[in-house]
This record gives C-alpha cells, structure tokens and sequence, in this order.
C-alpha cells in the first residue's frame, strides 16, 4: 500500500438544468489515523495508543506533533525523539497509524493522561469542567496588546487562505488553518477535512521547526472557532485568532480569560470581534 494523497476520484450521478448524467468527482480523503506513544518511565520503554482522529491525509507527521503540542503532553521538540508510520500493523493500515517514540527524559503519568483527555474531548461533562482542564494545563496566555492590525488586514485572510488551498479548490471539502506575520505574509496553511487538524497541523509544522511560541502570530482558520479551536491556539501561545464563521459561545469565554483576540465572521463589509479588541483598529 501506498501513502493514501488529499484526494480521491469517485463516480457520482449529476442532477441538473441538463438532465441526469454521470460523471467523475474529486472528493476530499478522510480516512482514521491513529497516534501510538513511545515513552520511558524510568525503567521500561511503554507502548500505548494515545488517539484515533478522522483526517485527511498528508503532513500526519505534523498532525501528530501538533496534537502532542496543543493537548500538552510535550512542550519543545526535544520531546519527540522520532516518528514513523507503522508498518506493523500491515500493510492496510501502514500509512494510518503514526508512532511516536518521546524523549527518553519526557515522564507521563498514564492516569493523568486519560483524565485529561476525558474532560477536554467533546464529550466532556460540561463546560466548567473542560475550561479547568485548559487552566491546569496552560496557566499563561499569549502576551498582552501585540500584535496590533487592522480592519482592512483581517478581511484580506480569508482570501490569502484559500489562495493556498489547492485541495479544497478540487473538491470544496476542506477546511484550512493558517498562521500569518502581522506585516500579512503567510507563514504555512494546512488542509484537513477537520479544523482542529489542520490547526494541529500548522502548529505541529512549527513546533518541528522549532519555531513556537507563536506569540506574535496571526492564525486563520476557515468555518467556526469552537472551543477546541480557541485551546489549541492557546498552548501555542497565539495573540489572534480569526475565522471565517462564527465563534461558540465558550470559545468567546475561553478567548477573554485569556486575553487573546478573537474575531468571527469575516466578510468584505466588517467582522466581529468577540474578545481582545485592544489589539485591533479600524
């Protein structure tokens, strides 16, 4: 088996002013990947399978970087020693599943581990419980009143981030993340059928490169900023976030605690900025 691509061709059936025809289709890859873990505990190397997420295929070395990143289990990139996928598990599931040996220094503490993900994953008991959850594993957010932009500079990201989508613009079934300096150039855009992956996998690019925190940085993300979407941004220390869709209503809670700058709807004609709007100006 080879390494599955972004996307993938299928037959479909059109309905249109023309009748009933048939024709080929390029639709966006979504296939599991999962993340196995490699760590020391002071005397035995430990093998345990961490997550299972839906995505797209391509850049799962930054996905999985990023998603140890942003959930906190390693800070620096020290803390992954090597990655690989993992043909052991045949040659069907080779390019699905990523294995992660840690730092040998890196501790985990299983338990923890398990509780984290149980409060912070959207079936979490309510939301009191999942903002605690961020609050024990990122006490600080990114520093205050910088960068400063503009109106006219947040309704431009949204164009900028899809003239980097080169899948999306085949199928129109991908969300983006991209981060940005705050003099507009963009730094690195990911694709993935889900936003927290392409967010994972912006922040897992720069985490390998050494270059985080990103506390002068600018992230797009294309639809809604969810909670997830405002944590993950978080950890990595990012003044603003901004979307193209709406923001929920504890992502707004979470973005104010923090002091970082969220802004929802963007459109040609203004946005909305839920939170942090010192760091805006018209």
């Amino acid at each position: 088996m080879t390494a599955l691509g972004p996307s993938v061709e299928r037959r479909v059936t059109r309905l249109d002013g023309g009748g009933r025809h048939e024709r080929p289709d390029v639709l966006t890859t979504e296939e599991p990947m999962e993340i196995e873990v490699d760590h020391f505990d002071g005397a035995h190397w430990r093998e345990m399978s961490l997550a299972v997420t839906m995505r797209t295929p391509g850049s799962d070395f930054e996905l999985a970087a990023g998603f140890l990143y942003t959930e906190g289990i390693v800070a620096a990139p020290a803390d992954i020693a090597h990655m690989e996928h993992c043909p052991l598990h045949g040659a069907e599931q080779e390019f699905n599943v990523v294995k992660v040996r840690l730092g040998e220094a890196l501790r985990l503490d299983e338990a923890k581990l398990h509780r984290h993900f149980y409060t912070t994953s959207s079936c979490g008991v309510c939301g009191k419980t999942s903002l605690e959850a961020v609050r024990r594993t990122f006490p600080s957010g990114p520093p205050p009143g910088v960068p400063r932009v503009s109106k006219a500079f947040l309704i431009e990201l949204p164009a900028k981030l899809r003239q980097a989508q080169t899948v999306f613009s085949m199928t129109g079934g991908l969300h983006a993340a991209g981060i940005f300096t705050a003099a507009g150039d963009r730094v690195v855009v990911r694709e993935d059928v889900g936003r927290h992956n392409a967010l994972d996998k912006v922040i897992g690019e720069r985490l390998l490169a050494g270059a985080l925190p990103l506390s002068q940085a600018i992230v797009a993300v294309s639809g809604r900023a969810s909670f997830e979407l405002v944590q993950k941004a978080l950890s990595a220390q990012v003044p603003i976030l901004a979307a193209v869709g709406a923001a929920s209503s504890l992502a707004v809670d979470l973005a104010r605690e923090y002091g970082m700058t969220l802004v929802g709807f963007l459109r040609e004609n203004g946005l909305t900025v839920y939170s942090g709007d010192e760091r805006t100006e018209a």
